[in-house]
Order: C-alpha cells, then structure tokens, then sequence
C-alpha cells in the first residue's frame, strides 16, 4: 500500500513576549487556525541581533520600535531623541527588549508582519 507523502505546514516563527496581550492574542489566533509556531520569547532569549536587519528591510526600522509603550514613555527624553536610525535603533532594542513592536511574525513566505491584525493575519494562512 503506497501512500502519498505525508507534508507539513512549514513553522510560523513568533517573536515576542509571552506576557504581552497582543501576542497572547496572535498565538490563540494562529493556533485556533491550526498554524504552527515557533515563539521567540525576548525576555528569555533577547532580540535576535541577526534578524533586526532583515526586520528592518522589510518593514522599516521606524514600525519596529514601539513609540507608544510603556517601555519607551520611561526611557528619558536624550534616549527617546537619541533613535534615529538603524544602529540607534537596533542598540535600543537590544538593551531594552519591551520596546519592539509585537509580534514580530515570519511567515513561511519568508514575509514579515508585525503586530496583530487578524485580517492580515488570515491572509497569511489561507
């Protein structure tokens, strides 16, 4: 009895932090729709240092830096003024994990969102 070989959906890589409302609420949404995933939590493994060039390129180093958290409201005002490209934003991000915008999604495609929208999301998955 030959059978047909058996294919996977290739692992959505999740990056974020577990405690986050909106990522809890992306990793209920991708799971309810039967997508696997694999979770980068920042608060145990850190930003990856690698992988913020290729965020940046796809999304812009500006939409990866959470302007509207709690994290960047407590940095001071040199720190906030201090980001304004790549480099400074990569070393923001690096030191203070909190301030990336989440979740930070790899799809399959090798596309990358960030932030949950389930819209965007279902386009991704169906």
């Amino acid at each position: 009895m030959n059978s047909a070989p058996r294919t996977t959906t290739p692992s959505v890589m999740v990056y974020g932090i577990a405690n986050c409302d909106t990522v809890k609420k992306a990793r209920v949404w991708l799971t309810d729709h039967g997508v696997e995933i694999t979770f980068h939590d920042f608060k145990k493994l850190g930003v990856p240092a690698d992988e913020i060039p290729h965020w940046a390129q796809a999304v812009g180093w500006e939409t990866l830096v959470n302007r509207k958290g709690t994290t960047w409201r407590k940095l001071d005002e040199a720190a906030r003024l201090g980001v304004t490209d790549l480099p400074s934003a990569t070393a923001l991000m690096l030191a203070h994990p909190s301030v990336v915008k989440r979740p930070v999604v790899v799809w399959p495609d090798a596309s990358l969102t960030v932030g949950f929208d389930p819209a965007v999301f279902a386009s991704h998955v169906s």
